[in-house]
């Protein structure tokens, strides 16, 4: 893997442009790695609703949790799929809108210092082990082109948003998480 810091863009994921986001407050501020989960419709994998709702194209007529959601203006920097695939929404070095209201270590607003990573999942349906091994390779590659981000700093959604947020679930092993980059 690898990232171009000019665009801000990995490869060799697919690059799928979604139009939320915008620039970071201090495009140097990169300390924070979110793991998100997400499954749409809930709980089925597979489908084009995750690349559909980052680039506001759902259709609330396809699925009826899609009518609660279609209005939504959010975004994540990458997807990993359950297959291991990669898609990349937004260039790192802008800022995606994946966390909401959150904090972080007494810093609020993660949104302007973090980068989020969606895994196709569910809070209580097992991962894959593909993605373990695709979540630890972006982490090494981010690491070493981003200096300001480390091991150190890699938490769950549930806890930068507590009590509004879940994911990535209790299932997710964060002991599959590498502790060193390499």
């Amino acid at each position: 893997m690898h990232i171009d810091v000019a665009t801000g863009l990995l490869s060799p994921a697919r690059y799928l442009p979604s139009p939320n986001c915008d620039d970071r407050p201090d495009p140097r501020d990169l300390s924070l790695i979110v793991v998100h989960n997400i499954s749409l419709p809930p709980n089925e994998f597979g489908g084009e609703g995750i690349d559909q709702l980052f680039t506001n194209q759902l259709d609330p007529e396809e699925h009826p949790y899609y009518q609660q959601i279609h209005t939504l203006r959010v975004s994540s920097h990458l997807l990993i799929r359950r297959d291991g695939g990669i898609v990349q929404y937004v260039p790192f070095h802008q800022r995606a809108w994946h966390a909401g209201e959150s904090s972080y270590c007494g810093r609020s607003t993660c949104n302007d210092f973090s980068i989020g990573i969606e895994l196709e999942g569910a809070d209580d349906i097992p991962y894959e082990d593909v993605q373990y091994t695709r979540l630890n390779e972006v982490i090494e590659t981010l690491c070493n082109s981003y200096p300001t981000l480390s091991y150190d700093h890699i938490t769950g959604h549930c806890d930068i948003a507590p009590g509004r947020k879940t994911d990535p679930g209790p299932v997710f092993d964060w002991q599959r998480v590498s502790q060193t980059a390499g």
